[in-house]
């Protein structure tokens, strides 16, 4: 990957248009199930979305190994897409954007707020 192309994000979207090439292939259910898999990955996601492209290449790859051996997506990933999604980026207790931009917020307003108090 050259710097021009880490820049631009064009990386970013041959994988993400490569995963879709790839979701197409699989049967209708597992179409759905990856599209769920995917939108609840993006609030783990960085500011570029680069660390969820290896979560997002094993999850792709275990609907399409599960769908080869002709099983269903509820033996595959059960009823819990939203939970199966948050132990692919580190379990229950992984920060989401929206933490880490609440915890930064709270830390900027607690110092704005010390410095009224001197």
């Amino acid at each position: 990957m050259n710097f021009w192309e880490t820049i631009t994000g064009n990386d970013l979207n041959r994988e993400w248009k490569a995963f879709g090439g790839r979701a197409q292939a699989l049967p209708a259910d597992y179409q759905a199930a990856w599209g769920q898999i995917v939108s609840h990955l993006f609030p783990y996601g960085n500011f570029t979305g680069r660390n969820l492209t290896p979560i997002a290449d094993a999850a792709l790859g275990l609907l399409e190994e599960a769908s080869a051996d002709g099983q269903s997506v509820h033996e595959v990933l059960g009823d819990d897409i939203a939970g199966f999604s948050a132990a692919l980026a580190g379990g229950a207790g992984a920060r989401t954007y929206r933490d880490r931009w609440r915890e930064q917020l709270n830390r900027n307003v607690a110092r704005k707020l010390a410095r009224l108090g001197d």
